[in-house]
């Protein structure tokens, strides 16, 4: 019988070693051959995703420890149970000395995959608004829901403001002043709602990635979609028609959402705006974005800053 090693309802399996044989990545326990490496699926800032077997594993990369896979695991196994569309996580292994997670696996494209797409298969770019509009019902759906068994947003995100190396000291207050005067609330709140960690699977959408996931206020899931839209700066193999398409509609994606998710909770523009200079700045830890975007946020958090010590 295997040993694990519990936490909460994760298990982590101390007796799979990685070895490698004729040049492929297996996975032996106690000796017997059990598991191989697929081929590479995907690649975040943080982590890459591999075929395993009829399912996929997520190992972390050298940024990412154990801690943080426990907590992805713990999350995503919390929302599952609870009906939200996730991949369903089976178990921790660490595969040559990298955590992993092992997860169902789903067959689809991103969001972002298929506005590429879309702008890409005709000499007139086009734009998936479906996706945009899907992206806002989800989040409302996700938005009625509240659980003890995820960590409070307000402590994460003022731990979160104070570790940014980016900003002075007396900056850093100030914001964590402004996060103080905001309503608190206990919804969950994914984290980082952005196009890549929203899959399209037969027509349905399924959401990846939960490692940022709090209970709070939902207004910063829809101020961090904001500001990704805004700032985000595309990786530099990007085809030009997509940056330039792209470029062109962010202000109309931002609309097109915000039209929506107002329709279904009616929650408004004027209600997210004071968590964008919070949510902006807890973005400067990412190890995903570019320097260019983390200065594009400096700028706009200080902007904000000055207007409201001036008003």
């Amino acid at each position: 019988m295997m040993s694990y090693v519990s936490y909460k309802h994760l298990k982590f399996n101390l007796n799979c070693i990685p070895m490698f044989f004729g040049g492929k990545r297996e996975l032996v326990w106690r000796g017997k051959l059990v598991m191989k490496l697929g081929r590479k699926l995907g690649e975040g800032g943080n982590s890459e995703v591999f075929e395993w077997g009829d399912k996929v594993i997520k190992l972390a990369k050298p940024n990412t420890d154990l801690t943080d896979l426990q907590r992805e695991f713990h999350n995503t196994l919390t929302v599952w149970r609870m009906g939200v569309p996730v991949p369903q996580p089976f178990e921790m292994l660490e595969v040559k000395h990298r955590p992993g997670i092992v997860f169902e696996r789903v067959d689809g494209e991103s969001i972002t995959e298929r506005l590429f797409n879309a702008a890409t298969s005709s000499a007139q770019p086009e734009f998936d608004w479906n996706g945009v509009r899907m992206t806002a019902r989800l989040l409302s759906e996700l938005h009625q829901l509240s659980t003890d068994d995820i960590r409070p947003q307000r402590d994460f995100l003022k731990r979160q403001i104070r570790s940014v190396v980016h900003l002075q000291e007396d900056e850093k207050e100030d914001i964590i002043r402004l996060l103080d005067q905001l309503p608190e609330k206990n919804q969950i709140c994914h984290g980082d709602p952005n196009p890549n960690n929203i899959m399209i699977s037969n027509g349905d959408p399924i959401v990846i990635d939960w490692n940022d996931a709090t209970c709070g206020n939902p207004e910063s899931d829809v101020a961090e979609y904001i500001v990704i839209i805004k700032f985000a700066i595309l990786p530099p193999e990007t085809p030009q028609v997509i940056v330039k398409a792209f470029d062109s509609m962010r202000a109309k994606i931002i609309e097109v959402f915000m039209e929506e998710y107002t329709l279904f909770t009616g929650t408004t523009y004027e209600e997210i705006e004071p968590w964008i200079v919070p949510i902006a700045a807890r973005k400067l830890t990412a190890d995903a974005i570019s320097d260019e975007e983390k200065q594009l946020l400096v700028k706009e958090i200080r902007k904000r800053l000055e207007l409201l010590n001036v008003n």
